[in-house]
């Protein structure tokens, strides 16, 4: 989906107004007001739209999105399977989820369905091509968003025997899964398909493969359902276009397989700002390396699907955005690749779970109210940034995030079961990029590292061989990359490899892991630059996890940094090696934000990548580009001058390239 305008709305919930008609219109008034051009529909509308089995009730639904279109207003309907009706739950027990300690759940809250369930599937069917027959050609319908918010699991039988026939096609035999899995260890072959569970609480847990294997069927569950869903609509709406709605840091999915099947890639973002110890620039960080990600999935524009205009409700503080915060969220969204800003919730809801969650109009109905104030003002401006739709961004620097790894990487036992911030991790590497004004991309190892001057392997634990020979080949070809402790252990099945580690990378690398060590929390290691070092580092501290490499003995890569203190003292934490007509750099623990920050300045400039913006920026101004774009947001409440001009506390300026320089137009 192509558009020359940058969506505004959001999640709208007319079923819960249905009684109150003078609600009903002036929500359309409202949302004229709010420069609203999109509403997502229907979202969790299945009892009203089948209120019993076989019944179905649409015109309410059509009767709303003809006025909102009359209006300007387009539509993206929603599947409603995300929260099943109660007849039908109650009905067929079988739809209802089972737990890992294998209890059934009862009737209950949403993503409470067995994604398996013929019946299930069946009913949905019905739904959705009930819904396609009504809209699929409506022009204004502009897009179909599939369920909500995928997530959890189910262990039932019928899920258990999809896991079986899943694992026969991916092993073939008893004897390569046994094998794959380590099984004869702690005497676990298996001899029969049907032995095989799902790991529980009072069940198997030991054999690590069959957890990583379970996690790739539950994520393979999901994409299928999605597809399924999808399948159904398109085959009465052959021109319609799908989305599915993803999530912050989420662990259930592998979101690069996934993406593979939508047309459009959108996603929710709360983040919680204003958090104690925590700085806006650090909050915008954290969100900015989400848009990055989710635009990586497919290379192209996102949409910003949900986003509080003020405040949630579920996290542990309902924190406000303070002023001004509302409209830099907004348009970091759009710097990074989004062309929308919607809404979860354009009206406040009476009762139930979110009666409190934010919304642009709350229960006093009031326009004067802040929320409202600012998603005008926000509508506004992106109505004066409009031409930046459906433009890409440039294609600079890469950081491998893998969820094939994050599970193996998780569920390892040793050497630091006291958690080893994976996220953490990739922060301290996007941060440094992103505050050096570097575009970046999250990638999987599937992904084409092609057009990249950087790629950054972080905690690549779990790599496969094809994915070591391709960045072996890049480095080769020119490219640098910059690849961190603990990585390349185990093969894909999570068995560890046998020689030489970092796996396929150590004549790349010039080094090989001699052994690593676990620092407790708060536990560090100083590190020191080598004089007369190629690159020169700053001294930093060392935690987390401090490997010990061992240089090779004919090709040996040229140490930047080394341990200070313990056994390893005189050990390089950091390297770099030149390999064909690249560089390959190696970082052997965790450090500090300063010593990323002096590091990737000088990497990404070794590997020619321009910052966004030419210019030296005040700290706390980010910059990020789009194709003919440059957006400079101020995280700070104090006022700066950047490009000549004078940014507000917390403002964003937005200038767009012409035959003449930057032209500023917002």
């Amino acid at each position: 989906m192509q558009t020359r305008q940058l969506f505004h709305g959001g999640d709208y919930n007319p079923e819960q107004w249905l009684d109150r008609p003078d609600i009903l219109e002036q929500d359309l008034e409202l949302m004229q007001k709010a420069r609203v051009n999109v509403v997502t529909l229907g979202v969790f509308s299945w009892a009203l739209l089948e209120p019993e089995e076989g019944v179905f009730r649409l015109d309410w639904l059509a009767d709303i999105i003809h006025k909102l279109y009359e209006r300007g207003i387009s539509t993206i309907l929603a599947t409603p399977s995300a929260a099943r009706p109660a007849w039908l739950a109650h009905k067929y027990p079988e739809v209802r989820r089972v737990r890992a300690d294998r209890v059934r759940e009862l009737y209950n809250r949403r993503q409470n369905y067995c994604y398996t369930s013929p019946v299930y599937r069946e009913k949905v069917r019905r739904i959705d091509q009930e819904l396609a027959r009504r809209f699929g050609g409506d022009p204004a319908v502009v897009l179909w968003h599939i369920s909500n918010e995928l997530s959890g699991e189910c262990h039932c039988e019928l899920c258990q025997a999809e896991f079986r026939r899943w694992l026969q096609e991916r092993y073939g035999s008893l004897q390569a899964l046994n094998k794959a899995w380590n099984a004869r260890f702690w005497s676990h072959d298996y001899t029969d398909w049907e032995q095989i569970e799902s790991p529980a609480p009072q069940g198997e847990n030991a054999v690590q493969g069959l957890t990583l294997d379970w996690k790739r069927f539950v994520s393979s569950r999901h994409i299928d359902f999605f597809r399924f869903e999808r399948d159904c609509v398109r085959a009465l709406a052959p021109q319609a276009e799908f989305t599915a709605n993803l999530m912050y840091r989420f662990h259930d999915i592998d979101y690069h397989a996934l993406a593979k099947e939508l047309d459009v890639v959108s996603w929710d973002s709360y983040p919680t700002w204003h958090k104690r110890g925590e700085t806006v620039e650090e909050t915008a960080l954290d969100t900015a390396m989400m848009h990055d990600l989710f635009y990586s999935l497919k290379g192209k524009p996102f949409l910003l699907m949900e986003s509080s205009p003020s405040f949630t409700n579920w996290q542990p503080v309902s924190k406000q955005k303070k002023p001004g915060i509302a409209m830099l969220s907004a348009l970091q969204a759009v710097a990074h690749g989004s062309d929308s800003v919607c809404y979860f919730q354009w009206r406040a809801s009476r009762g139930a779970e979110e009666k409190l969650h934010g919304a642009v109009v709350g229960h006093d109905g009031r326009t004067d109210a802040r929320p409202f104030r600012e998603t005008v003002q926000v509508g506004e401006a992106l109505e004066q940034v409009a031409q930046v739709a459906a433009s890409g961004r440039p294609k600079q620097a890469a950081i491998l995030h893998d969820w094939s790894n994050m599970w193996a990487l998780e569920g390892s036992s040793g050497p630091r079961n006291a958690g080893l911030g994976y996220w953490k991790e990739l922060a301290g590497h996007y941060n440094a990029l992103a505050r050096a004004g570097i575009t970046v991309d999250l990638i999987g190892q599937e992904s084409s590292l092609e057009g990249y001057g950087l790629v950054v392997v972080p905690m690549l634990y779990l790599i496969g061989e094809e994915f070591a020979q391709r960045l072996c080949q890049f480095v080769k070809q020119g490219g640098t990359a910059v690849v961190t402790y603990w990585t390349g252990v185990v093969d894909e099945s999570d068995l560890c490899w046998l020689g030489d580690t970092p796996h396929g990378l150590t004549r790349m690398l010039g080094l090989r892991r001699a052994e690593i060590d676990g620092m407790y929390d708060g536990e560090e290691r100083r590190c020191s630059p080598v004089e007369g070092a190629p690159a020169a580092l700053p001294a930093t501290r060392a935690s987390v996890l401090c490997e010990v490499a061992a240089l090779d003995e004919e090709d040996p890569a040229v140490p930047l940094l080394v341990y200070d203190e313990d056994y390893f003292a005189g050990a390089p934490a950091a390297a770099v090696h030149a390999y064909g007509e690249g560089r390959a750099y190696y970082l052997a623990s965790r450090f500090t934000p300063e010593f990323y920050e002096s590091f990737y300045a000088e990497a990404a400039k070794q590997a020619g990548l321009a910052p966004a913006c030419d210019q030296e920026l005040p700290w706390g101004v980010l910059s990020s580009r789009r194709d003919g774009f440059l957006f400079l947001q101020n995280c700070t409440e104090a006022p700066v001058t950047v490009l000549g001009c004078e940014l507000a506390g917390w403002g964003t300026g937005v200038w767009q390239e012409t035959e003449n320089g930057w032209e500023k137009i917002l």
